[in-house]
């Protein structure tokens, strides 16, 4: 949706080893990948992008099975809807671009992609950047009650047979506006035009998609990570959250991330779960010093 993130910016398709990728691109510069989360699309990224595009290419995809981009047959493990397996559409896209090495932010479920792109291409990702997670399986292994009722879709989209599809797709416009009402901070609003995106976006495949999305989370994702528990991120990581989000009630944000890479910086944003729309300023802010500076 170019008009929202206005001039500068066009789309258009790429096609990987699995998927048919759509992407709205602006700037020129250094390549940065900014990746988005659930349930949204590159969308989120409207008030982010144009600011960074001063100084860089940015790159906005839709993941696969989100927005326009292709949604993946299903299968009994998941492992279409995998973070491996998005992380791979997003290094062959790059390369499409012309890039063998980039930048590269993620927000919820795209920082947990960026996760994984970061262990499985380190000599793709010059610099990373997630926003408002903790690591999948640090999450798991530490569920409680307070986890549960917070993150309780977590549990609800993995249900098996349909059932969360079904009913999401009772009313799927409430559920969405829904979700963005219950993450952000009181007060929070949202550009009218992106939320329109969003739920012009979420069809039943989308819908399905992204309950396959969090089963992969709560299955093959997990034998992955388990997998690279002696790994870490090898390149410098920054870690921002929501001051007023579940994660920096629940969680040492720095603490966590120290346990999973090397260099670790970060710093809590005075909002909500959605900084890219709730601090658009803030986080633009951070990720141009990030990544702006002359470093490897």
């Amino acid at each position: 949706m170019p008009r929202l993130f206005g001039d500068g910016f066009t789309s258009r398709r790429i096609s990987t080893g699995g998927a048919e990728i759509h992407l709205c691109e602006g700037g020129a510069g250094e390549p940065l990948l900014l990746l988005h989360g659930y349930p949204q699309t590159h969308a989120m990224w409207h008030a982010v992008a144009p600011r960074l595009a001063a100084r860089f290419h940015v790159i906005c995809p839709d993941l696969r099975g989100y927005g326009d981009s292709s949604k993946p047959a299903s299968t009994a493990d998941h492992a279409p809807c995998s973070k491996r397996a998005m992380a791979a559409d997003m290094v062959e896209l790059m390369a499409a671009l012309g890039y063998r090495q980039f930048f590269v932010a993620g927000h919820d479920r795209g920082a947990r992609v960026v996760h994984r792109l970061a262990l499985d291409h380190p000599a793709a990702v010059r610099r990373a950047c997630v926003m408002d997670i903790v690591p999948t399986l640090h999450a798991f292994r530490h569920t409680d009650q307070q986890f549960a009722t917070g993150y309780y879709h977590w549990f609800f989209l993995i249900q098996p047979d349909g059932l969360p599809e079904r009913l999401i797709g009772a009313d799927p416009a409430y559920y969405l506006e829904e979700k963005l009402r219950r993450w952000s901070a009181p007060g929070a609003s949202f550009d009218a035009a992106a939320v329109a995106e969003y739920v012009r976006c979420f069809t039943p495949a989308a819908i399905h998609a992204s309950c396959e999305d969090y089963r992969a989370a709560a299955s093959i994702d997990l034998v992955h990570d388990e997998a690279d528990l002696d790994r870490k991120i090898i390149c410098p990581l920054r870690v921002l959250w929501g001051a007023r989000a579940f994660v920096a009630r629940t969680y040492d944000v720095l603490a966590t991330w120290r346990e999973r890479a090397v260099q670790v910086t970060g710093k809590a944003l005075d909002c909500g779960h959605f900084l890219p729309e709730e601090a658009p300023r803030e986080v633009s802010a951070e990720l141009m010093e990030f990544f702006g500076e002359n470093r490897a």
